[in-house]
């Protein structure tokens, strides 16, 4: 199989890496693994992008158009971007609303979150907690953030997206609001692209037959590749659990984490998730069995 170094070459000379990968492993759908390796390799690229100013002129217009939105459904609490990617969108729309408010991000990639985190404190947003973390088992207890958004994360999970759903709606507490692909509003050209990426699909229909009460789902009013547009899907949920004070999660069982020494610690699962420069690592591979860290590290 090809190495991580060819591929990073691969990328530089301007190759999908996502593309090679799939062709490797012989799969017609992007894995988690894939992901993970094809968006890491690609770091720095979305916060380079951001100095491009008609780049930037439309991250800040979607940016404020998406907190509108969510400013019209509720003035959260709590805010969680699911697949925080580089912080650029977070970032924008952070400076757009209340400043008390408590903001979380996860991403895949452990790169990409530490470019996330560089890219607040260079815009004095500090108060941001962020982690690593994988859609599929999201690291947060159930109803732990009053709105979860994702801006295009959900995108090259196809064949996921029941899970990913099922997940996301689990963290949320009042609103949940995707800005994704939309394939059943695209043209026959858009269709093939995302057939070619593994793209995500009819994520309203999944969410109608899980049993979700889907509020919205249309055109976004902005959209930066014509041939990927963006589609707004507003889900409500409405819990009346209390949201806890602490909300970071073990993947594998959703219980609470105690932060020991330099890891998060399950009691419940003995299992300590290291953590990296301030980012802890809350993937299930992360997780290391240790059944007397606990006691080890307290005593």
């Amino acid at each position: 199989m090809i190495s991580p170094k060819e591929l990073q070459k691969k990328y530089a000379d301007g190759y999908n890496i996502s593309a090679i990968l799939r062709k490797e492993l012989n799969v017609t759908c992007n894995t988690k693994e894939i992901i993970e390796i094809s968006y890491d390799i690609q770091t720095g690229s979305y916060t380079q992008k951001m100095q491009e100013k008609e780049y930037a002129d439309f991250k800040e217009k979607y940016s404020k158009e998406l907190t509108n939105t969510i400013l019209s459904l509720c003035e959260p609490k709590s805010i969680l971007e699911a697949g925080v990617g580089e912080a650029t969108t977070l970032c924008s729309v952070l400076k757009h609303l209340n400043k008390d408010i408590k903001s979380y991000g996860f991403d895949l990639s452990w790169s990409r979150t530490f470019y996330a985190k560089n890219y607040l404190q260079r815009h004095n947003i500090t108060n941001t907690s962020l982690c690593c973390g994988d859609l599929l088992n999201i690291p947060f207890l159930d109803d732990s953030i009053d709105v979860v958004y994702t801006s295009h994360s959900i995108e090259p999970n196809g064949g996921q997206e029941e899970q990913i759903l099922r997940e996301l709606y689990r963290v949320t507490r009042k609103f949940l609001i995707l800005l994704e692909p939309d394939y059943k509003l695209s043209s026959k050209e858009s269709k093939e692209r995302m057939d070619l990426h593994g793209y995500c699909k009819n994520l309203d229909t999944i969410a109608h037959s899980l049993g979700y009460n889907v509020l919205k789902h249309e055109p976004f009013s902005l959209s930066y590749n014509p041939l990927n547009p963006t589609a707004l899907t507003i889900i409500s949920k409405q819990s009346d659990t209390p949201s806890p004070s602490e909300v970071f999660a073990c993947p594998k069982l959703k219980t609470p984490l105690k932060k020991i020494a330099n890891a998060m610690y399950s009691p419940e699962s003995l299992t300590a998730y290291p953590i990296l420069d301030d980012i802890a690592c809350l993937k299930i591979e992360n997780g290391i069995f240790a059944s007397k860290y606990q006691e080890i590290m307290e005593d």
